[in-house]
């Protein structure tokens, strides 16, 4: 296993956490104020991009994170619509 491989996987679990805490702030404070939807609706849509682009070079680390990701945001972005706009 190279540096490059191992550095990935490091990445890869340092970046599930991040929307992983944000889900327990929004879940503890039942209230999304100051969080953007927008930039949600930005990030899931960027994260298609990032997936689909580690699906096609083959990339095993990316397109793990990327699925995580595309899930644990895309929980948020439901959450946050839910209790804006009751949507979803």
């Amino acid at each position: 296993m190279d540096f490059g491989y191992v550095i990935g996987w490091v990445g890869a679990s340092i970046g599930i956490t991040v929307p992983i805490f944000q889900i327990l702030k929004l879940l503890k404070r039942k209230d999304g104020a100051g969080v953007s939807i927008l930039t949600y609706v930005a990030l899931e849509c960027a994260i298609v991009c990032y997936l689909l682009h580690a699906i096609y070079i083959k990339s095993e680390v990316f397109t793990v994170i990327q699925s995580v990701n595309l899930c644990t945001n895309g929980f948020i972005l439901i959450w946050l619509l839910r209790k804006r706009y009751n949507l979803l």
